[in-house]
């Protein structure tokens, strides 16, 4: 068995990695970069080294500097995770005449699966399953354009160095083929420096049906069943689930046979997955489902297959790579049960999904289900690396009890100030359709605007920040009588800013009736509700404070006001909009606290005004 193993990767599949190899006896290597020179697998392993700065190509993909930790550390062995080196089959050969163990399949198994257009051939020959399609070496334009007419359109172009969803169009009509061509082949050579194509039908109603299969050197390979992926979004997966629904035992036999067969067909030693592409108009169909590719790796997804299995996949690569055979047979494998998992990402759905980066000064994923992480609170998401940030992992008896735990735990994710798409999850999941199991690869894409939750907080959210900034300052001044703490008997107006707008809340005092949670600091309040986070910008209780809490309205920041709607003497009620401040380009209201009078007013239309500036007055109506 290995004793020391170093892990060419980082983040969570790295300390995934680390906690079996700790559960197994083996002592673990993490390297990093320096982004990561403080990251969560970097502590939790048992030695680490630098290997570069933060870019990726100068630091994980570098294989003689990893190589050369191996060496450093008496490392025996190098595990590549998934990205990176993983499929790399140039390296995993650098390791193995470096006289280290690699864990992973052979570089002439990678070799064969590397490019789609080869590996399509050979699974024909083997006998398994693959889309209608072109895979020929002419590549000049008038002959992919000549095949695509006779394979009928939607037909896709893909680059057979491809993968992550890059270097793939649609093409819905003929008239946009050669644009389309032009357009896939600059994306492949910038990508993957290998411009060649190829062509398949478009498969019309898509499900990406994926079957784990395991070798070891010994010729024994089996499959630990399928795994349904559909729900990507510009084909990158975001829910993974196992078994697949609908999925009938006629057909999964047949599948997992032919995935059987793929392997075999490249010697596969390890772990791998053979990606299918299912017709499911009329449901899942053996005769209807196609080899798509074949990834020679761990997959991100593979804990649901851990979930419904009870196998350590990990556990198992070590000792296949040990030279030790597979566990166990084929007939001692079954499925228990039914496992989802949700990608976790640092990104702003309401923002077009654009990466969010940052400390991560509030992390709380909760304590149900399996969270497999590579970050703690106080820990940086960087803009160098995928924006991952967990994997939500749950199992149940059923479907239904493991959509409701995971969507669950999307819906009581607590991380500020770093943005992620656990609404987005959550929603998925809440979804009709998903719950009825009406799944292909087009479903985000179709749902996206009801997928997407507003970012703005309705007037529940504003209520419970001010409610928690009641509590907190009830609780901070528990020594004093109640009319002391608050300025008033028994209530307190908290003045709060949110995205742009400003609003002065009538809070209780000693309670909150919500189900959201937070946090209250001198700044700002924070409300964590259904998988998104609202942040409250508080009023200063500095100079104003005290008129703050008597029904002064103060300016929540430097600006110009643009309207005044009241004077002097003029009976309001609450949440009555006053005036409007002009500031940093946006337009804040400021409203009524509570019903009362206006007794004074020094704002006036065109003026400038600064920080806590007292604008107006409103005293409470009398009871």
């Amino acid at each position: 068995m290995i004793s020391k193993l170093l892990i060419a990767n980082r983040g969570e599949i790295a300390c995934r990695i680390i906690r079996t190899a700790r559960e197994m006896g083996i002592a673990t290597v993490a390297v990093y970069s320096d982004a990561d020179a403080k990251a969560l697998h970097v502590r939790s392993a048992d030695e680490a080294v630098h290997i570069g700065p933060s870019p990726a190509a100068e630091s994980y993909l570098v294989g003689e500097k990893i190589i050369a930790a191996a060496r450093q550390t008496g490392a025996e062995a190098i595990h590549p995770g998934y990205g990176f080196l993983s499929e790399n089959a140039g390296f995993a050969q650098s390791v193995i005449d470096a006289g280290l163990i690699w864990v992973g399949p052979k570089p002439s198994s990678i070799d064969a699966m590397g490019l789609k257009d080869a590996a399509k051939r050979l699974m024909r020959d083997a006998g398994v399953p693959v889309t209608p399609g072109y895979e020929g070496e002419d590549q000049s334009a008038s002959r992919l354009k000549q095949e695509a007419d006779a394979i009928g359109y939607p037909v896709l172009i893909k680059a057979v160095a491809g993968g992550g969803g890059k270097g793939m169009r649609k093409v819905d009509n003929a008239e946009d083929f050669e644009a389309s061509l032009e357009s896939c082949r600059r994306e492949a050579k910038a990508s993957f420096s290998n411009d060649e194509v190829l062509l398949e039908k478009w498969i019309t109603s898509p499900r990406h049906i994926e079957v784990q299969v395991f070798g070891d050197s010994h010729g024994n390979v089996v499959h630990l069943f399928e795994r349904d992926c559909s729900l990507q979004r510009r084909h990158q997966k975001v829910i993974e689930e196992a078994p697949a629904p609908g999925m009938d035992e006629a057909t999964r036999e047949e599948i997992c046979a032919a995935a059987v067969r793929a392997a075999k067909a490249v010697d596969y030693e390890g772990a791998g997955t053979i990606e299918f592409i299912a017709d499911a108009s009329e449901g899942l169909r053996a005769d209807r489902i196609f080899f798509m590719e074949m990834n020679t790796r761990l997959q991100v997804e593979h804990p649901v297959t851990e979930e419904i299995t009870g196998v350590d996949l990990v556990e198992w690569q070590l000792r296949v790579a040990s030279g030790e055979p597979i566990p166990l047979k084929q007939d001692d494998l079954f499925i228990d049960g039914h496992s989802i998992e949700a990608r976790l990402y640092a990104e702003d759905p309401a923002g077009g999904f654009l990466p969010s980066t940052g400390r991560l000064d509030h992390f709380d994923l909760g304590v149900e289900g399996r969270i497999e992480t590579g970050v703690e609170e106080g820990d940086m998401i960087s803009p160098f690396y995928d924006p991952m940030v967990a994997k939500l992992v749950v199992w149940g008896e059923t479907r239904a009890e493991a959509i409701d735990q995971l969507a669950e735990i999307a819906e009581n994710v607590e991380i500020w100030p770093v943005k992620t798409n656990a609404a987005f999850i959550a929603n998925c999941l809440r979804d009709e359709d998903f719950e009825d199991a009406n799944l292909d690869t087009g479903f985000i894409e179709a749902k996206i605007d009801t997928l997407v939750s507003a970012d703005e907080a309705d007037n529940d959210i504003w209520q419970t920040a001010a409610d928690f900034i009641a509590l907190a300052e009830t609780e901070e001044h528990e020594d004093l009588p109640i009319g002391l703490r608050l300025n008033a008997p028994g209530v307190l107006n908290a003045t709060l800013t949110h995205k742009g707008e400003t609003r002065t809340v009538r809070a209780a005092r000693s309670h909150v009736d919500s189900l959201a949670t937070g946090f209250v600091d001198p700044e700002r309040a924070v409300v964590f509700a259904d998988g998104q986070s609202f942040v409250f910008e508080r009023q200063s209780r500095g100079s104003g404070a005290a008129a703050a809490g008597d029904g002064a309205i103060l300016a929540p920041m430097p600006g110009k006001v643009i309207a005044v709607d009241v004077a002097e003497g003029d009976a309001v009620t609450a949440g009555q909009r006053l005036m409007v401040l002009e500031a940093m380009k946006m337009e804040h209201a400021l409203t009524a606290p509570f019903d009362g009078t206006v007794t004074e007013l020094s704002a006036s239309e065109g003026g400038q005004v600064q920080v806590e500036a007292v604008l107006a007055v409103v005293e409470p109506k009398e009871e």
